[in-house]
């Protein structure tokens, strides 16, 4: 195994103690701690009542993101959400790749491997990376919205590598 040094900026406040990349406030925490609050979380509403609530919190939430990013680095089309993904990886959540993306059809693929879930969750039969889906359908809804246009998308999350047969998570976005 080889290691580097984050890629993206951090900084800390010496005021406040208060992280920040780029242009957002941040929170480093280990992942054991985020993934068990998350089980607990499920353990209590189940999976698809937690789903539904963590899509629309993931997807106002990277619509935000996306919107502050372009913004802070110039960036609009396609490269925002490429933006998003390469966060997305150096924050340690997986390893993201556009399979395929289509603004003008509002169509996208997303390819994760290396899931925080699934290191926690192992192989049990069923998707765990259910959080992300709101973030893709935001960020693209963002997107589409930057550049005039009026389709919106919804995200599923087709497989994951906590299911027997797959190595690796994808997740399809298209419009509504």
């Amino acid at each position: 195994m080889s290691t580097h040094a984050p890629e993206m900026p951090i900084l800390v406040d010496d005021e406040t103690g208060v992280w920040t990349t780029d242009a957002l406030p941040m929170l480093y925490v280990p992942r054991h701690f985020f993934v068990n609050n998350h089980i607990g979380i499920e353990e209590v509403l189940g999976a698809d009542k937690y789903a539904e609530i963590l899509y629309k919190a993931g997807y106002k939430s990277a619509w935000h993101w996306c919107e502050k990013e372009a913004e802070c680095h110039g960036l609009s089309s396609v490269a925002v959400f490429e933006h998003y993904m390469k966060r997305l990886s150096q924050r340690g959540w997986g390893l993201f790749k556009i399979q395929s993306i289509d603004l003008e059809a509002g169509t996208c693929e997303v390819r994760l491997d290396h899931s925080a879930f699934v290191y926690v969750y192992g192989q049990c039969g069923r998707p765990v990376d259910y959080m992300f889906t709101g973030w893709f359908a935001g960020a693209m809804d963002q997107i589409l919205q930057a550049q005039g246009s009026s389709i919106r998308t919804v995200a599923e999350q087709v497989y994951g590598a906590s299911q027997e047969g797959h190595d690796h998570g994808l997740f399809r976005v298209k419009p509504l």
